[in-house]
């Protein structure tokens, strides 16, 4: 094996050794504080009348800045929470910190659900007011 195949495995047990042994607790109530997170910005969303996040990131590139600005506000927290528990487990279990391997499990359990939630509650809102002019949530069909 070279040097960059023994990281990638290595790097790979060690991601899938954090579902099993202490600390476990965190891969449930990271992604929960994220979805919370979440919900409470596809609301506001949709109260707002902005089409569903992620997408808009995707399809709006003069929006994406802003956009990316008020996801990070709404998860940094979380994010970094993340960050700082898994470099404890990395020290208490792994002996070693492993800073990609932190970056890769916040992302998991604190970006990747935001990211999903945030689009979901935004169009339930949407579906659960009728559509594109529901009262009490101008606008729906307006990006912004």
């Amino acid at each position: 094996m070279t040097g960059t195949e023994e990281m990638m495995a290595r790097a790979w047990e060690n991601l899938v050794g954090r579902i099993h042994g202490p600390m476990t607790f965190r891969l449930v109530l990271q992604p929960i504080a994220a979805a919370i997170l979440a919900m409470r910005a596809g609301v506001r969303d949709a109260r707002g009348g902005r089409r569903a996040y992620f997408w808009a990131m995707l399809r709006h590139p003069h929006e994406r800045r802003e956009l990316l600005r008020e996801g990070w506000k709404d998860v940094a927290k979380v994010f970094t929470m993340a960050i700082v528990i898994d470099a404890v487990y990395q020290v208490v279990v792994l002996r070693w910190l492993y800073p990609g391997e932190a970056l890769i499990v916040a992302a998991v359990l604190a970006i990747l659900p935001y990211l999903v939630i945030r689009g979901l509650v935004s169009r339930i809102m949407r579906a659960w007011h009728g559509g594109a002019r529901a009262p009490g949530l101008p606008g729906l069909d307006s990006h912004r």
